[in-house]
């Protein structure tokens, strides 16, 4: 099984959401159609634009974990290294 650790943005440099789940595709539909209530659909942080695999859980959750320790900017440089334009990947993850 592959675990993924993920971050939604609002836009372009918006409020940022980091998160880890096993479904990607599920998960970040859940985010968009706002199906959970709480900090994504409260600052409507709907657009992934970051993520990576893991086969392993616990290396999933401390890479979580660490990502949200790291200060925004080092967070919006490891999104533009992958994704330069912000661009939506729900689109390439439900493939």
């Amino acid at each position: 099984m592959t675990y993924h650790v993920y971050m939604l943005a609002s836009r372009r440099h918006g409020t940022l959401y980091i998160g880890v789940t096993n479904d990607l595709a599920r998960r970040v539909h859940e985010h968009r159609s706002k199906a959970v209530i709480g900090f994504t659909s409260n600052h409507d942080v709907t657009r992934l634009v970051w993520y990576e695999g893991y086969e392993d859980i616990n290396e999933a959750l401390a890479r979580e974990k660490s990502l949200k320790k790291w200060r925004r900017d080092w967070k919006i440089r490891l999104i533009e290294e992958a994704n330069p334009d912000w661009s939506d990947l729900y689109d390439v993850v439900i493939r």
